[in-house]
Formats: structure tokens, sequence, C-alpha cells
């Protein structure tokens, strides 16, 4: 592949795709520079398109109409406007108001572009298939690839931009129909082959786009697979026919297709670059596909405009868009698992199922959905059992004889600071502080049940009387300084990753000196080559561990716990028998999920029997490993069914760490989809965690049904008294974030310096 030009700006630039990304980009470059000569080949005719319309933003109409003002007010001409968003229950229409969409039909917007490309003199090239980009990158300075989601350009040079495309579960057909929705319409229809959704919106005074989609089984068991446009367009409308009001719907070049998420490792080649749907994809449930395009030629645009030459300026056009596309692919996964696991929220009230479908990708949140829709909210709300002026996440929960006077919980982190597994001061000004900021469950560090269950020297242990006595003295703090909150205990066994440094030396690396042996499920080391291998634990082993559980909680209770998690996540012992990655075990402790759960079932047994009957048990699990072959996401709501059958008052659905190979999608509150399939298919109650941030997302998981409690690290370890906080921003004064009285003079945010200085009255020229 030829190196890019040296000159500031490309002079012959060449555009693969006649799509959004491809027109408007070739659009921009030649109105910043008419010297420049761009060719553009599509290989349909001009008005040869798919689909029907396409929804933007008012920050992307914005950015065109300062970049393009003619392009911007042909788009203003055109666009239909709606607020509002009908969600169909059951029968039942719910509205929310607020959200403001702009549409218009994609033959539309191409002859706008079209349009706009000819009156600046790019030449374009209809029914032309272009040549390979390899050659055109030999002739031209610059190369735009925006070939779409089949991209040639990106198959012919895979080695380099290194693709990953995803085909997901269900099918779906672009279809229209010849009237317009008054709002954003989602119907639901439950038939005798599965459920069927419809997503339609106008885009324009007399016609709707119609989205059909159903999971792969649920489409060929309907007989879809069968059937051609015209005969689909017609099943189609005879299921959606309330919602079409008994209108037909018609197709354009229509067939039923399963969206493909791609992701590529870069995006430009030489001179070569990828643009739109060529160099990633999200999923049309968030309406993202034309914005991206669009953003994207803005972007590539501006940079080669900004940067001295054409390398440093394909570098940034990436550096700029990767973040942004990212974090919407992260949202439209979100969105498009919250359509593929669509059945298991029927049976939730109306105006929750509303709520859940509007939060799903996590970018609508209970707060900015307050603002858009108080009213709709507050109903919510309502239905969720919230006093008037109570967040969500201040209502009270039980478990068994528990209480606990709001829905937060301080997630377990090891400290590493414990000396011969005693906890010392930190642990109660750590713990201590945490309880008196105002979390309903403080929970401990996983507290070992014997000294070779250790993960580290510094770990904390519940395995001699000295080290119950250290924790009776931080119980008796909390309950005693911090009333109404909870302090409860995670009881666990290192398992294969034991006898390691403390955290800051080296996670996961073994001691120079002073190595315990390990035991396991199976003989394999964490890292083979680095860390030991452990002994794999016959009856008398297992045995011998289950005691030492039990023996670790009869001192919690004496200590005084007020609930006791049994550590069966992040590859320690306990989930090193679950994983199949992990237990390569032929016994009666190996082999299929069942025989995998029998040991940590009866750990969980053995302990049930000795825990107090009026405290609650939760269990914490790895919902997935992250890795090919091992815990999947239907395996983990077995796992869960199954401690749930032996008397689990609770799922804490944690994710991973259980193989170094694993590959997590971390993002915003990337863990809770595995919580919340979990408590909509069993409807146990569960422990949501991983990188919830705010109290928003806390309020919006629990309103949107999706968690009943929620666990946060980080953010107490950057304030302590976060729950209390969230309370003060959110204008709560009641039982469920109740101050300390030492501390109820800081119960208002402190007043800060005056940044409103009067404005001048008279200004003289």
């Amino acid at each position: 592949m030829p190196a890019p030009g040296e000159g500031r700006s490309p002079l012959r630039i060449a555009v693969i795709g006649g799509g959004p990304a491809g027109l408007y980009a070739a659009a921009l470059l030649k109105r910043l520079d008419p010297a420049r000569a761009i060719t553009l080949w599509e290989r349909n005719a001009p008005d040869d398109t798919f689909g029907f319309g396409v929804v933007l933003s008012d920050e992307t109409l914005g950015g065109i109409e300062e970049a393009d003002p003619v392009v911007h007010q042909a788009l203003r001409d055109e666009f239909v406007r709606w607020d509002d968003i009908d969600i169909v229950h059951r029968g039942r229409i719910l509205t929310s108001g607020g959200h403001g969409f702009a549409a218009l039909g994609r033959r539309r917007l191409l002859e706008i572009l079209h349009e706009r490309c000819q009156a600046l003199g790019v030449e374009l090239r209809f029914r032309a298939q272009a040549p390979p980009a390899v050659e055109l990158a030999a002739d031209y300075d610059l190369v735009v690839a925006a070939d779409g989601v089949h991209s040639l350009t990106r198959e012919a040079h895979a080695a380099h931009f290194a693709p990953r495309v995803t085909t997901h579960r269900c099918r779906y057909i672009w279809l229209a129909a010849d009237f317009a929705f008054d709002a954003f319409r989602f119907e639901i229809a439950e038939t005798a082959h599965g459920v069927m959704q419809l997503h339609g919106y106008p885009y324009s005074a007399t016609s709707s786009t119609v989205i059909v989609e159903m999971r792969e089984e649920v489409w060929a068991a309907a007989g879809f697979d069968t059937l051609d446009e015209q005969a689909s367009a017609e099943a189609c409308a005879k299921i959606f026919t309330d919602a079409l009001g008994g209108r037909p719907l018609r197709g354009n070049k229509s067939s039923w297709t399963a969206f493909r998420t791609v992701v590529n490792q870069r995006w430009s080649y030489g001179n070569t670059v990828l643009l739109g749907d060529a160099a990633h994809t999200a999923h049309f449930s968030i309406g993202s596909g034309t914005k991206l395009a669009v953003e994207d030629a803005l972007a590539l645009a501006v940079c080669i405009e900004e940067q001295p030459d054409l390398p440093a300026a394909l570098a940034a056009y990436e550096s700029e868009r990767r973040p942004v596309v990212e974090s919407t692919q992260r949202a439209a996964a979100a969105s498009l698992r919250w359509f593929e696991e669509l059945a298991q929220y029927l049976d939730q009230p109306a105006r929750q199922f509303a709520f859940n479908l509007l939060t799903r990708s996590r970018r609508v949140t209970h707060d900015n959905l307050k603002l858009r829709d108080p009213g709709f909210t507050d109903t919510v709300e309502g239905d969720f059992g919230c006093p008037p002026g109570t967040p969500p996440m201040f209502t009270p929960f039980r478990l068994r004889g528990l209480q606990l006077k709001n829905r937060v919980v301080v997630s377990p982190m090891d400290m590493y600071s414990a000396v011969d597994g005693v906890p010392g001061d930190f642990h109660l000004v750590h713990l201590g502080a945490r309880a008196l900021g105002g979390a309903g469950l403080v929970m401990t560090e996983m507290v070992c049940v014997s000294a070779e269950g250790r993960i580290t020297p510094g770990c904390a242990g519940l395995y001699t009387p000295e080290q119950a006595t250290a924790w009776r003295r931080i119980t008796d703090f909390v309950h005693q300084q911090a009333p109404g909150t909870a302090l409860g205990v995670q009881l666990g066994h290192s398992g294969r990753k034991g006898s390691t440094r403390l955290m800051w030396e080296g996670m996961d690396q073994p001691l120079d000196t002073g190595n315990w042996p390990l035991a396991a499920a199976s003989p394999l080391p964490y890292r083979a080559g680095v860390n030991q291998v452990p002994r794999a634990l016959d009856r008398a082993g297992l045995a011998a561990i289950r005691e030492q559980f039990t023996d670790a909680a009869r001192r919690a209770a004496d200590c005084g716990f007020d609930l006791l998690e049994l550590h069966c996540a992040h590859g320690y012992l306990l989930s090193g028998f679950l994983s199949p990655l992990t237990n390569q075990r032929t016994d009666a402790y190996g082999g299929s999920l069942a025989g995998r759960l029998r040991y940590p079932l009866e750990v969980f047994d053995a302990v049930r029997e000795v825990w107090p009957d009026d405290r609650p048990m939760t269990v914490r699990i790895s919902a997935t490993d992250w890795a090919e072959g091992g815990t999947s996401a239907e395996d983990a709501v077995e796992i869960a069914r199954a401690f749930a059958a032996h008397g689990a008052d609770a799922i804490d659905v944690s994710t991973g760490q259980v193989v170094p190979e694993e590959r997590p999608e971390f993002g915003r509150s990337y863990q809770t989809p595995y919580a919340d399939r979990i408590r909509n298919a069993l409807g146990v109650p569960v422990v949501a965690v991983g990188a919830i941030s705010s109290w928003d997302d806390v309020n919006s998981l629990l309103l949107a049904g999706r968690a009943d409690l929620c666990a946060l690290a980080r953010p107490h370890l950057y304030d302590p008294h976060w729950t209390l906080h969230a309370a003060a921003e959110q204008g709560y004064t009641g039982a469920g974030a109740d101050w300390p009285l030492p501390y109820r003079a800081g119960s208002r945010t402190p007043p800060t310096g005056r940044t409103d200085a009067p404005r001048p009255r008279l200004s003289l020229n």
C-alpha cells in the first residue's frame, strides 16, 4: 500500500461508495478546497437505495449547519419532527414525551447530497464498480472507503485493518407503511411461535419506516425463512395489524438479515481510510448508523483541514472518532441485547416495562428521563413504591430477616492490609467510614477461611480466635455508630490464585519467598510457567475445606455480621469448580454443569446449616468468563437457579477474573446485563456490580427492574460518603439516608466562590 502524500492537503481524492458517509465526505472536502479533484464511485443507480427513513440528532444537525449551511437548510426543509415514544405492552399504550427526533427519507437525503456534490464539482460515477483500493491508492492522494458493512476494501486488507465482525441472534427486515406514525412506536406481538417486535417511526408526512425483528428461532418457526419480500411484508402487516390500523406494508429490496457489529482495530492503511459502516456499525435500535456516518465525514474533513499532512490527519481522525464510536457501540450493544432478550421482560408491570425499554441503552437514564417527561417518570416511581420525593435508591429492601434502609452496597474490596489474617485499625477506619457514609449494606473484603486460602499475606481471615476478636470490634463499631447500616462478610478461599504478592507489588504474581501450597479443582496453574501448579483436591481435601468454611461461618455469626456471602466468583476456589475452563475433573465434581456445581452447593448447604436462620446468605458468581469455552450467560442462569433452590437469598452477579486470557467488554455498567438476565429469568433478587458509578445509574437500574441492590466499589474509595452525598445532590432527607448526628451539619453542599458577578448595566462603544 503506497504511503500517504506528504503535502498538507490531498488534491486527488477517490471515494468508494455513494451512501451518506461517502457523499458527505466528498462534498465537505470539495467545499473546503475547490481545487481538489474528487471522484466518487457508486455501483448502484442514483435513485437506487435500500431502506426508507433515517434519523439524525440535533447534535449532528448542528455540526452539519456549521460545516455546510446549504446542506443543513435542505435537510431542515425536509425533516419531520416529533417528541413522543409510544410503547405498546399487551394492548396498553404508554407514551413518554420530550425526546425530540428528526427524520427524513433516505432517498431524499441521498438526493440532497447528490445535488450538493454536483453543485460543488464532485464527479459522481453511478452504476460503476470502483477499482480496488490498492489501485486507487497508487493514483490518488487519498482513498475514502465508505463501501458499507460488506466493505470490499476492508476485506481486501483485513490483515491490516483487523476487523472483527459479530453476527447477532435476531432477524429483521426494513419495510414501510404509507402513513405517518405520530410517535416513535415500539409494539410487541406474542405469537404462537414466539415474541416479535415492531420499531416504527415517520420519515415524511405520509410515510413511516417499519422494522420487524425477532429471534432467529422465532423467525424460522414462523416460516419467514421460506417467504419472499412481498409475502414477508403481508405476513408482518397481518401480525401488527393494530399498530398499522389494518394498512399494508411494502418493501424496497427488503430481505431478512441478522445484524452484524463491525469493529476494526485500525481505520486507515497508508492513504486509505475507512468511513461509516465500513469502519464500524451500531445497532439500528439506537438510530445511529447515518448519524455516525455523517459525523465521520465531518471529522475527517476537519482533521484534513487542521493537520499539517495526511498521516497526521488520518491519525487525528481516528483518535477523535474512536472514543465516540466505541461509546455508541457499547450503547447499541446494550440495546441490541435487550431486544434479543425481550421475552424475559414481558411479565413486568406495564410502566416498568416501558421505563426498562426507554433506558435499555443506558444513554437515557432516570435523571434525564425525569427532565424529559416528569409525569411519566413519577408514575413509574409510584409503581415501584417510592414515597413522594424519595429516589428509588433510598427505598428499603428486605432479605430474610434483614431490612436494608436503602439499595446501595459497598462492594467487597480486598485491602491487603491484614497481619496474619487479623484486621486492624485500617479495617476499622475503612469499613467504619463507609458505614458512616450511608450505604445500606457494607461488605468486607473476601475473608479467607484458612491461611492456605489467602490470596496474599495481607489478606484478612476468620480462622483464628484473634481474627474473630478483631472482627467483633469492627461489627460493634458499625452497629453502635452507624445504626441502620448492615455489615456483611464475604467468605472465600483463594484456590489456585493464592500465594501471590500484594496488589500494588504485582497482582497475581507469586511471592518471591514464603509461598504456601495451593489447592484447586484441577491441577491447572493460573498462569502457566508463572504461578504454581495447585494440587487437585481429593475427597479428604474437599471435606477439610468445607469444614473450614463452616468454622468461619460460625465465627462470623458470633462476630455479629448481618449477612454472609459465599464467594464463588473471580477464579477463586469455588469459582474454579464452576467454570469448565478451570474444572477438568472426571469424578462426580466435574464434567457437566451439575457436576461442577456439586461442591460449591455442598459448601453452601454446610454454611447455611450453621448460619443463623434469620440472617440472609448471598452468593457471588462470575456470570461469564469472558473467554471461549467458559461459563456462558445461560450457564449463569442455571448456577443462580441452583443456589436459589438451595436457599440463597440473593445472587451477587459479577463477571470474569477466572482466566488471564479473558477479554471483558468494559464500559459503564457493563456487568449489569447478567444480573438483569438472572433476575428476570428466575425472579430471584440480584445485586448488580461493575462500573456503576453514579446515583443516576443506580436509580435507573432499580426502576427498570434490572437489579434489587447495586454494589459500588471505586466510587466508595473516592468518596466514603458517596451515599449521603447522593442524597444531598437529589435533595433527599428521609430515613434511607440518615446522616450520623456528628455529621449532620455537613448534610448540605458547602457554598463555593461566587461566579455570578453582576453584569454591567451600561456599555459604551
